[in-house]
């Protein structure tokens, strides 16, 4: 059985998100593991389980409030990402970072999509 989520662009980007915050995450310093590191994941998996739950729910409205969610988890994981690259973690030029536009775009045009 295929899940509706399994068709979004926007939930296999922000899948690919995931995987490269993991594996960004994991040059951080170990002291960051239960700070910036684990705040971070989380943000990044919010996306697309949020994406996930609002596909699996009925009504366009119920669908909305989720990609609303999820756009917001992306802003909070931009944040972290700019102060990682604050305390030197990270470079501002890092893949990561069109990671995050191109889910931004397709999380935008799927919201116009879904609330016109």
């Amino acid at each position: 059985m295929t899940r509706p989520h399994y068709n979004l662009e926007a939930w296999k980007a922000a899948m690919v998100l995931v995987k490269s915050i993991y594996e960004t995450t994991r040059t951080f310093p170990r002291e960051e593991i239960y700070g910036l590191t684990a705040q971070m994941q989380r943000a990044a998996i919010s996306i697309p389980s949020n994406l996930a739950e609002g596909a699996a729910r009925t009504g366009r409205k119920k669908f909305a409030q989720f990609l609303s969610i999820a756009k917001g988890s992306l802003s909070e994981l931009e944040t972290q990402l700019l102060i990682s690259v604050e305390l030197g973690y990270l470079d501002q030029k890092h893949g990561v970072f069109q990671l995050v536009e191109e889910v931004s775009r397709l999380l935008s045009g799927l919201h116009r999509n879904v609330t016109q």
